[in-house]
């Protein structure tokens, strides 16, 4: 698809969730003179930028200023975007949920969880840092086996990688503690993860409270009653959510942290995961759509 018809194809679906959810327009502000630009075409920069790897607000502006100014022709200065941007944090976190439930990531009955660090600066700057102040705080890496100062993302997927919900902590914050914001009352079913979930009263009290069978692989030295086959499967299945973060990590930036405080957090984040969830979207609907035509050729 050429990118011309991605970013009209992008504005449509955003724009068509912001009238059937009464967001259009002046709804959102009470007072305070309306923007030039619409906020259906804000969300749309934001989604096509950060799709095409420009995570910031001055990459995003300055990529659509000089290359798609004939299609967002009221485009302002780059703080009134920036602003108008940041105040949609909200909106683009509900239409993300609308996705992930057109998508099916709610109802389906297996999901995936684990963890990745979010550091906020490299260690040797860690005693000088003032960003998150009282919030960022020093934690090991079992994957890239380091030592890092900063946040812990934790990330829930279903089974077709698409991202269901994700929570930020302190990096010393235990991934299973975390586990029950993310799961209370969205999902049902079996829910994957790594040994770091480890723990059989752990386990049972998680189904005692949300209903969700948590399976993990077990360590080398305790005894497995399940079947080879069914760890197997179990291992090679969890490592889907290892390939969606790898692709928030490279694709998008998610473990930069240009933000400055909570808010700003908040919604930079929310932005690369509606990108992603938007992106899983279109590439399901343009599958239909090539197995239909396929269907059409072979009649």
């Amino acid at each position: 698809m050429p990118i011309e018809d991605f970013i009209i194809a992008v504005f449509c679906q955003v724009d068509d969730f912001l009238k059937k959810s009464n967001f259009c327009g002046r709804a959102l502000r009470k007072r305070g003179f309306e923007p030039k630009l619409s906020d259906a075409e804000v969300l749309t920069m934001m989604i096509v930028g950060e799709m095409l790897g420009y995570d910031t607000d001055k990459g995003i502006w300055r990529y659509f200023r000089q290359h798609w100014r004939f299609l967002f022709q009221k485009i302002g200065s780059r703080t009134n975007w920036s602003r108008q941007a940041s105040n949609l944090w909200m909106i683009a976190q509900k239409l993300h949920q609308e996705l992930a439930c057109r998508l099916g990531a709610r109802t389906n009955k297996l999901h995936i969880v684990d963890g990745f660090p979010m550091p906020i600066c490299v260690i040797t700057r860690a005693s000088r840092s003032r960003l998150f102040k009282g919030i960022a705080s020093w934690s090991y890496c079992a994957s890239k086996k380091e030592y890092y100062y900063g946040l812990h993302g934790h990330v829930l997927i279903d089974f077709e990688g698409v991202i269901a919900g994700i929570e930020v902590t302190t990096a010393n914050t235990s991934e299973r503690e975390t586990v029950l914001d993310l799961v209370e009352n969205k999902i049902q079913g079996t829910l994957l993860g790594d040994m770091g979930y480890l723990g059989q009263e752990y386990q049972n009290d998680l189904k005692a409270q949300t209903g969700i069978d948590l399976q993990t692989a077990l360590r080398s030295n305790m005894q497995d009653d399940r079947s080879p086959k069914f760890v197997r499967v179990l291992k090679s299945t969890r490592r889907l959510v290892e390939t969606v973060i790898g692709q928030l990590v490279d694709g998008f930036n998610i473990e930069k942290i240009w933000a400055r405080d909570l808010w700003h957090l908040t919604c930079r984040i929310g932005r690369k995961i509606l990108a992603h969830t938007m992106g899983i979207f279109f590439n399901r609907i343009l599958g239909r759509k090539s197995l239909a035509l396929a269907d059409l050729i072979e009649a």
